[in-house]
């Protein structure tokens, strides 16, 4: 499997301070004037958590390999309002960058350089599906598994955006009103629509 791109869920209506400052850290968010979607039981294990050899997890900036994950799943309600950001591969050759083969707020996470992606499984992470109603276990797994990310130390400048993916028209309207000149592509099925 080839990878096209990472992806990035927010609110639209944090375009403008991502445009000007590109997608910033835990930490350097808080110095900005912003919403989050992130979820607080997370956000707290996160927050506790260093990258072996690296940063404070909080001190990167994350994108997901997949962003049609159980994060975008328990905010379906709120799908109107989000965007998914498409994010250029070329993120990997920024210095330590990280991957990860789950959510890297999981106890079990592995932490690798980008040179070992050949490792990971994809065809797991892209899955359609992460329920396994049989196995409990397997389906914990599979969950975190979705949830893959990739870290890059303080920020994302904005030149490695390469557009979008929303809900529907009227969230077009809203992301294109903020400023968002990249292309645009309407995804139901990314927003569990």
């Amino acid at each position: 499997m080839t990878l096209k791109e990472f992806q990035n869920i927010t609110l639209i209506a944090n375009i403008p301070s991502i445009l000007r400052h590109g997608i910033v850290s835990y930490v350097e968010a808080a110095k900005l004037p912003h919403l989050s979607v992130a979820l607080q039981d997370v956000q707290e294990k996160r927050d506790v958590k260093r990258v072996p050899g690296g940063l404070a997890l909080h001190e990167y900036a994350n994108v997901y390999f997949h962003a049609r994950n159980p994060m975008m799943s328990r905010r379906r309600g709120e799908a109107a309002q989000l965007c998914v950001l498409r994010i250029s591969t070329d993120i990997l050759s920024i210095p330590r960058a990280v991957i990860t083969d789950q959510n890297a707020a999981s106890k079990y996470v592995k932490f690798s350089a980008p040179n070992q992606l050949q490792f990971m499984n994809l065809e797991y992470v892209f899955a359609e599906n992460w329920k396994h109603p049989n196995d409990q276990i397997q389906e914990w797994r599979h969950s975190s598994a979705k949830c893959a990310e990739v870290l890059i130390p303080e920020k994302i400048p904005p030149h490695f955006i390469l557009g979008a993916y929303v809900l529907n028209a009227s969230s077009q309207s809203q992301l294109q009103a903020q400023g968002f000149q990249l292309p645009i592509q309407l995804d139901q099925h990314m927003f569990f629509h």
